[in-house]
């Protein structure tokens, strides 16, 4: 199954023009990816999704921890994380080859519902995301997403029905207890998932631990607690993070200047963000801004698209 997976990958990307890069498909949240050489780390948010490697490996940092992983392995997220991830192990003979598919958080809840064998006492407080084995049936059900992308009429009648069988494997095995962190009513998962996307939604706001807090329904220790288990990192560092990923795709995808982008993350002073942003990226923002330019032309041989600020 490894192999004619990691061929049916690579005959799509062939099919779309070939090269290196990220290749989008008709179902959406699910991409291919490929490269010929190992790629440093690009920090963004990770969505709640299911990231497979078929050939080379990868690595997450997120927080102080860092996760590697290969050749039939994958990453599964189950909250939103502002992480880096970063291609270790690539080569123009032995491509990187990989791809990643959104997780649709309402069907995990769905099937955990009518699942009866699934136990809460079993949902362990973590960190939410870990690495584990591609198996037989979750190989399989990757390889008819793999093979409908040849037939997009065929998407909005299979594509629900194929998300359901990788939410049940993902469920139903060694790992289901991380996978159903999110699904849990009133779980300290779910708490912390309301209070992040309370500092998503106000992301140029301060925001104080003791109002996520209340919003998570926790008491601040509790609350703090809980967010450093899964996130690996405290609210205030996670919204500094979120500011500073937001700044960086206002100036790379929007044209925005440094000074316009950190005011729209909530800045008051543009010295004080470009000093945040080089602790962070290593680099100063104009700069960086520049490099994935470069970057964005080096593996796909066109330019980053820009669209003008609203």
């Amino acid at each position: 199954m490894s192999s004619s997976l990691f061929e049916a990958v690579t005959d799509y990307i062939d099919s779309k023009g070939g090269g290196q890069g990220l290749f989008t498909t008709p179902m959406s949240g699910v991409n291919f990816i490929r490269s010929f050489q190992e790629v440093m780390p690009h920090r963004k948010v990770y969505q709640p999704s299911l990231c497979v490697v078929l050939q080379g490996a990868k690595q997450i940092l997120f927080g102080g921890d860092t996760l590697d992983y290969g050749r039939m392995e994958c990453l599964v997220v189950s909250i939103e994380l502002p992480a880096a991830g970063r291609i270790i192990t690539a080569s123009a003979d032995e491509p990187f080859v990989g791809l990643t598919i959104d997780l649709d958080v309402a069907v995990i809840r769905d099937m955990v519902q009518g699942m009866d064998d699934l136990s809460e006492e079993d949902v362990s407080s973590g960190p939410c995301v870990f690495v584990a084995d591609v198996d037989e049936p979750l190989a399989e059900c990757i390889h008819r997403l793999v093979r409908m992308s040849h037939t997009p009429k065929a998407v909005p009648i299979l594509y629900p029905s194929v998300m359901r069988d990788i939410c049940y494997w993902l469920l139903s095995g060694p790992h289901g207890a991380e996978v159903r962190k999110l699904s849990l009513p009133a779980s300290a998962t779910e708490r912390v998932a309301t209070a992040i996307h309370l500092i998503r939604a106000n992301i140029a706001q301060p925001m104080r631990v003791e109002q996520l807090a209340d919003a998570a329904r926790m008491s601040p220790s509790s609350f703090h607690q809980h967010f450093k288990a899964l996130t690996s990192m405290t609210p205030l560092q996670y919204q500094k993070q979120l500011r500073l990923l937001e700044a960086r795709r206002l100036m790379v995808a929007n044209a925005a200047s440094v000074a316009d982008a950190s005011y729209k993350v909530g800045y008051e002073s543009a010295s004080q963000f470009s000093r945040e942003y080089s602790r962070m990226f290593g680099i100063a923002p104009k700069r960086d801004v520049l490099n994935q330019h470069r970057l964005y032309r080096s593996l796909t041989g066109r330019d980053l698209p820009t669209a003008p600020m609203p």
